[in-house]
């Protein structure tokens, strides 16, 4: 079977420059891979309280990125998940094969509700590494995709296939997740030992931000009290940081991006990034405010999801039959 790869992201916030290079620059290359598939988790952004008109813009926003990213719509389907009922249908059988104790040790369940009151957490939040699991399989995806927090829950899905494939055939296609190697994990500007993650209005850089307040904010990140632009994440984090920010963006090693620098100040370091990530944002921004005003994505979505519903009603009709489900259709 040639590659299928499978690419989801929430609309619960302002995505990042993390997300950026993390996930959107990427796209346009993994078109070249094979068939693909890149979906709004809008029924995933409702594990949390979010308000109807947020979601709804927040969804906009991201099919306009996924597209100012310069993905082939020819061999990508972007999509709206819940315009796929497959997702649902399929998250309700597949329930049944995950259990609780596995559920109750996904490292981002237990950092996301032990913030919150007991009496708050709801079942989506708790389930919601089944819905996952659901997406990853109608797909028949081989290849997810994941930044390293995600890492679990593509393992968590492996072991569902296998334990469905033990029990019915082989039914399902068996993932396996891939994680970039330059920029995988961006930092927050301001606080270096955690992720850039749509929360920090100073330590993140959202993809709506002008580029004044960008270069504003690399110009003000936190570095350290020595003068070496080195990569070095346990003495000097910020710097590191940055480094990574810039190879990634140049697409080149970090190692090289040190080369760079060897004899500069901390101020000339920044000025450079900054002026990388002004030129490489400030042209995504233009492409994003072309195609939210002439709304060409409301084309893409509905012929994505036309694609996906007639690959995912395959994969959930050959469910079905596995597990004794009557179809009379």
């Amino acid at each position: 079977m040639a590659e299928r790869i499978l690419t989801g992201i929430k609309p619960t916030g302002q995505l990042t420059l993390g997300n950026y290079i993390g996930v959107l620059k990427n796209l346009k290359k993994e078109t070249e891979r094979g068939e693909c598939f890149y979906f709004i988790a809008d029924l995933h952004a409702l594990t949390l309280p979010i308000e109807p008109e947020v979601l709804r813009q927040n969804s906009i926003d991201l099919a306009c990125f996924y597209l100012a990213a310069g993905i082939d719509t020819k061999k990508a389907n972007l999509f709206l998940q819940s315009s796929v009922s497959a997702h649902a249908e399929l998250n309700a059988i597949m329930q049944n094969y995950l259990y609780m104790g596995e559920l109750s040790r996904m490292t981002q369940f237990k950092d996301k509700s032990s913030k919150m009151k007991e009496s708050a957490i709801g079942l989506g939040l708790f389930a919601y590494p089944v819905l996952m699991a659901s997406d990853i399989i109608l797909y028949d995806a081989n290849i997810v995709p994941v930044g390293e927090d995600q890492v679990q829950h593509v393992e968590l899905t492996r072991d569902l296939v296998n334990r469905f494939n033990n029990r019915y055939g082989e039914v399902l296609t068996l993932p396996k997740y891939e994680m970039r190697k330059v920029g995988a994990r961006i930092m927050s500007l301001s606080d270096p030992s955690k992720k850039m993650s749509k929360s920090d209005p100073k330590g993140d850089i959202f993809l709506k931000d002008d580029l004044t307040t960008i270069r504003k904010k690399i110009m003000s990140a936190v570095t350290d009290s020595g003068s070496e632009v080195k990569y070095d994440v346990e003495n000097k984090p910020g710097i590191s940081n940055l480094l990574t920010i810039y190879a990634a963006l140049k697409e080149i090693s970090i190692e090289d991006a040190e080369k760079e620098f060897v004899n500069s100040r901390y101020g000339d370091f920044k000025k450079a990034v900054a002026d990388v990530v002004c030129n490489e944002l400030g042209a995504f921004q233009e492409k994003y405010r072309q195609i939210l005003e002439s709304k060409e994505y409301e084309k893409v979505l509905l012929e994505g999801a036309a694609r996906a519903r007639e690959v995912a009603n395959s994969t959930l009709k050959r469910v079905k039959k596995a597990v004794g489900l009557l179809n009379l259709e």
